[in-house]
C-alpha cells in the first residue's frame, strides 16, 4: 500500500506557495447529520512525514488510531481549521454545494491565510486561490490525509456525542448517520428524525411512507 506523501504540496512549495492547506471531509455519504470539512497547513519539508507516520486516508484507520494521530497532526500543523455544513443545508444546497461550503468554512476558520489548495476532488470556484484537486487525493497527499483524519474525528465524535443524546434509539453513536442495517431498522422503527438529509432516498422514501400511514390513520378515523 502507497503511503501519502508532498508531492502534491511540494509543487506548490517550488512556485513560492508556503501555505498549502489540503482539505477534505467527512459524512458526505451519511443519512443524517453534517458534513464536515478540515484544512490542515502542514509545515515545509520532508522531515514532516516521519513526524506524521501512520496517517493515511482516514477510512483506512481504526477509530482509536484516528483519535491518536489526530492529536498529534493538530501537534505538527501550523494550522488547522474545521467547517460544517448541516443536513438542512445539505439538503437546501445539495450535497456537493454544501461540502464545498464546509471547506469554505473550514478555510475560514484556519488561523492563517493559505497561498494554494489541495483538495480531495473537488475543486472551490469561489475560492480565489491556486487549487490541485484530484481524485484519492486523502490517498496520496500527506495534508488532505491529515485534513481526512480530523474532519473525520470531529464529526464521529459530534454523532457519538450530541445527536446520540438528543436523538437516542437511531445508534448514532455506532454508526455515525451512516446506511447500515442498525440505522435503517431504526429509521423504520422510530420515523425520521431532525437530523435526517430528506433529500437522501432511503430517507425520504421511509418519509413518504410515514406521511402515506399518517394519512391513512386519518382518513380511516
Amino acid at each position: 500500500m502507497n503511503l501519502p506523501t508532498l508531492e502534491a504540496e511540494a509543487r506548490f512549495w517550488a512556485r513560492g506557495f508556503q501555505r498549502v492547506a489540503g482539505l477534505d471531509e467527512a459524512g458526505r455519504g451519511a443519512w443524517a447529520g453534517p458534513v464536515v470539512a478540515a484544512a490542515v497547513i502542514l509545515p515545509l519539508g520532508d522531515d514532516i512525514c516521519a513526524a506524521l507516520t501512520g496517517v493515511r486516508d482516514s477510512k483506512q484507520i481504526s477509530p482509536a488510531v484516528r483519535e491518536t494521530l489526530a492529536l498529534r497532526i493538530r501537534d505538527v500543523a501550523l494550522a488547522v481549521g474545521v467547517g460544517w455544513s448541516e443536513q438542512h443545508e445539505i439538503d437546501t444546497l445539495g450535497i456537493v454545494p454544501a461540502t464545498r461550503l464546509a471547506m469554505q468554512r473550514a478555510l475560514a476558520a484556519l488561523p492563517v491565510t493559505p497561498d494554494a489548495l489541495v483538495i480531495d476532488a473537488l475543486r472551490l470556484p469561489d475560492v480565489n486561490l491556486p487549487q490541485n484537486a484530484f481524485p484519492y487525493a486523502d490517498a496520496r497527499s500527506l495534508s488532505v490525509a491529515a485534513a481526512s483524519i480530523i474532519a473525520k474525528v470531529a464529526r464521529d465524535r459530534w454523532m457519538a456525542d450530541v445527536a446520540e443524546k438528543e436523538f437516542p434509539g437511531y445508534g448514532f453513536a455506532q454508526h455515525k448517520g451512516y446506511g447500515t442495517r442498525q440505522h435503517q431498522e431504526a429509521l423504520h422503527r422510530l420515523g425520521v428524525c431532525p437530523l435526517h438529509r430528506l433529500t437522501f432516498r432511503p430517507v425520504a422514501l421511509c418519509l413518504s411512507t410515514d406521511i402515506e400511514r399518517i394519512l391513512t390513520d386519518f382518513l380511516s378515523s
